[in-house]
C-alpha cells in the first residue's frame, strides 16, 4: 500500500514540477520511428522514407551528443555523420543498396534519401539558432527550435515528392 502511494505521489509530483524539454526529445523522436514505420508499411518511396530515417538519426545525435561524455562524440555534427554512416552500412548489409532500379538522378534512392535528410535537419537546426541569436538569444515563439528543422524537412519531402513524382 505504502509504494502504490508513493506511486501516485511520484505521478503527482511530475504534473507539478516543471521540466525542460530539448529540442528532438524522446517523444518526438519515438513518433518520428513509429511514422517510419507505418510510411513503410503503406508502400512510401524509398527516397522519401530515406529523408525521414536520416533526419531521425540526426535528432538522435543532436539530442544525445551533450550527454556523451566522449569528447569526440559531444560534437553533434561528428555524432550525426556516425549514425549516417552505421545507417548506410546496415542498408549495405541488408541488400537494400544498390539496385540500379532504386536510383533518382543516377544516385540510389536511399543514400540520396539519406543525405537530403542530414542536410535538411542540420540546416533547419542552424537556422533555429541563427535566428535566436539575432533575436538577442531568444526564441522566436515556443517550440521553434523544433519547428524549424522539422519544417526543413517536410519541405524537402514535399519538393521531391511533387517534382519527381514519388
Amino acid at each position: 500500500m505504502l509504494t502504490f502511494i508513493f506511486g501516485i505521489l511520484g505521478i503527482c509530483f511530475l504534473f507539478i514540477v516543471p521540466t525542460s524539454v530539448g529540442a528532438q526529445c524522446p517523444v518526438c523522436i519515438i513518433t518520428v520511428g513509429g511514422g517510419m514505420l507505418i510510411a513503410k508499411k503503406l508502400g512510401i518511396d524509398d527516397f522519401l522514407v530515406s529523408i525521414w530515417i536520416s533526419a531521425l538519426n540526426t535528432a538522435i545525435a543532436f539530442w544525445l551528443a551533450p550527454k556523451i561524455k566522449i569528447k569526440l562524440l559531444k560534437n553533434g555534427h561528428v555524432l550525426a555523420l556516425l549514425l549516417f554512416a552505421t545507417t548506410l552500412l546496415y542498408f549495405q548489409f541488408t541488400d537494400q543498396i544498390g539496385a540500379t532500379t532504386n536510383s533518382l538522378l543516377g544516385l540510389d534512392k536511399i543514400v540520396f534519401g539519406q543525405l537530403i535528410g542530414l542536410i535538411a535537419m542540420t540546416l533547419g537546426s542552424h537556422l533555429y539558432l541563427f535566428l535566436k541569436k539575432r533575436n538577442g538569444g531568444k526564441t522566436i515563439f515556443p517550440y521553434a527550435r523544433v519547428v524549424f528543422p522539422v519544417s526543413l524537412v517536410l519541405l524537402a519531402t514535399l519538393i521531391f515528392k511533387l517534382i519527381f513524382k514519388l
